[in-house]
């Protein structure tokens, strides 16, 4: 036979289960909206019934970020900073779903948020709380790689790689796409902007090879984004369009100068025929004359 006391502390345990805030961390995009998940699963809510405060977790000089008393919104005490920017979802909360949708985020909203669900009977009565860690961050935009057109093997040679707009800070990987190893940057610097992003500028100095792959990677890891911009050294191929340039261009010469050989040709053959004609016409006028004139004397 179980003691007593086994069957209470079963029940006091399964109560603290209920109101142990559960947290949950959760990444958005700057300027998009994000949802803080707050879900009471019990049956047959009596939502005239309940209380729920979302609040900053640790702050004390703006703590209230919404609250929902007896079916309405009741935002009195509301921080000025979510002043119009929170809501709850109407059509979820008879599921006691109670998450908050917090409109067009920004770097001053990385906080933790929590949740607290009341029951009011005799007394106000916690029965639920959650904790949401809003973390942000922001894509950054495709790398630029810049390097040089031409180079001579043994040559040193500096690649520059930029991109922007982007939180939080980067990881920056050069790669020498012959063999995938790791090539160590010759600078890295991050430059930061008055909206909380980053713009990140690296350069590489290496020497330069006979057949040169180089790719620049910047990696976002809170949202498991990489974008690559890669060069590849087309020396040979660059000789050879300048070698099929130029053949282009002596054919064309050649072929002008046949097409004017040919026209003067043509022409002269034309004054050869115009003369002959000429001619030709004179003698039969000379001929006829004569004959006329004695038919004339007759």
């Amino acid at each position: 036979m179980k003691p007593r006391g086994y069957g209470f502390l079963l029940l006091l345990l399964h109560v603290l289960r209920a109101v142990i805030a559960q947290e949950k961390n959760i990444v958005s995009k700057l300027g998009d909206n994000a949802t803080l998940s707050c879900i009471y699963k019990k049956r047959d809510l009596q939502l005239k019934n309940l209380r729920v405060y979302w609040q900053l977790a640790n702050q004390k000089k703006c703590a209230v970020v919404h609250a929902w008393i007896s079916g309405r919104d009741n935002n009195s005490n509301q921080c000025i900073h979510f002043k119009n920017r929170t809501q709850l979802f109407w059509d979820r909360l008879e599921n006691g779903d109670f998450s908050l949708l917090l409109l067009n985020v920004s770097q001053s909203d990385k906080h933790t948020y929590k949740c607290i669900v009341q029951e009011i009977n005799e007394r106000p009565r916690v029965v639920h709380q959650a904790q949401v860690v809003l973390s942000l961050a922001a894509s950054y935009s495709q790398p630029i790689l810049s390097g040089p057109i031409r180079n001579s093997t043994g040559e040193e040679v500096t690649f520059s790689c930029r991109s922007g707009n982007g939180y939080p800070k980067p990881n920056v990987y050069w790669i020498n796409k012959m063999n995938n190893s790791l090539l160590i940057p010759s600078t890295l610097k991050f430059i930061p902007h008055s909206d909380g992003t980053y713009s990140v500028f690296s350069t590489l100095t290496v020497k330069a090879t006979s057949n040169m792959q180089i790719e620049c990677s910047i990696e976002n890891e809170m949202l498991q984004e990489n974008l690559s911009a890669n060069y590849t050294q087309q020396k040979q191929s660059n000789d050879s369009s300048t070698e099929n340039l130029e053949k282009s261009g002596k054919v064309a010469q050649a072929a002008g100068i046949v097409s004017i050989v040919i026209l003067l040709g043509l022409l002269a053959v034309l004054i050869c025929w115009l003369w002959r004609r000429r001619s030709s016409n004179l003698v039969s006028y000379t001929d006829v004359q004569p004959n006329e004139y004695e038919g004339g004397l007759n």
